[in-house]
């Protein structure tokens, strides 16, 4: 699992969930743990705040799938459309609900929920600001595998085509609030998400003309290495 391999299409503050995209073919049995608890920038969470876990189950899940995590707040409703999600119990962490006033939501694989060993993505909105939970130190970017929104919304969702694009193409766009449709001001608790797939170009090959031009060029310098040693032994 790598930096961007999944990123947060939707944000949901009044039903407690939000959708992810696979960006890249997830191996089964993969293991996602999530918290809205702070990060300090070096190497813990605080508590207080929940921790959940998702087993992405024992089949590979495919570059493209949305998959989507509903009523986190709710300890019998939570649920993951692919795999399952449940609560992790840490010590001190007790509040399972997404806040409307601002709030920051990471992904990330680690050997256990407070132990995370490769920060996967992040969506906050309260700026990443430290204390509603940093970048630093997560190995993450906003505007590259983050994703930054306006600050204290109940719902947000990605608005832009879902095709036409490679894989590292998506991941700027969804980490881009500018591809972003955000709603405040309302109660959006019933608000269904988009879990259409994702298609993806491939990345363009290089062109025959440049494929013939490298061609050329190191001919040419193959010519130049065999003219300098004839010179060097005359």
């Amino acid at each position: 699992m790598a930096a961007g391999d999944l990123m947060f299409t939707a944000f949901n503050a009044d039903e407690d969930g939000w959708t992810m995209v696979a960006t890249a073919e997830l191996a089964a049995n993969s293991r996602i743990y999530f918290t809205d608890n702070e990060w300090n920038g070096s190497n813990a969470f605080n508590s207080g705040e929940g921790f959940h876990r998702w087993d992405a189950g024992n089949q590979s899940i495919a570059a493209g799938t949305v998959v989507r995590f509903s009523r986190i707040d709710s300890a019998t409703q939570l649920a993951a459309s692919v795999g399952q999600l449940s609560r992790e119990r840490v010590d001190g962490s007790s509040t399972f609900n997404l806040s409307q006033f601002g709030d920051t939501l990471y992904a990330y694989a680690g050997s256990s929920a407070t132990t995370p060993t490769v920060f996967v993505t992040a969506l906050s909105t309260a700026g990443f600001r430290r204390t509603e939970g940093t970048l630093q130190g997560t190995g993450l970017t906003a505007g590259i595998n983050a994703t930054d929104l306006p600050a204290s919304i109940d719902l947000a969702a990605w608005s832009a085509a879902r095709s036409g694009q490679t894989w590292p193409q998506f991941r700027q766009q969804i980490a881009s609030a500018g591809n972003w449709q955000v709603s405040d001001g309302g109660n959006f608790a019933l608000q269904a998400p988009d879990l259409s797939t994702f298609n993806a170009s491939p990345i363009p090959e290089p062109s025959a003309w440049a494929a013939a031009a490298a061609g050329l060029v190191t001919l040419q310098l193959l010519a130049r290495r065999s003219a300098w040693r004839q010179q060097d032994n005359l």
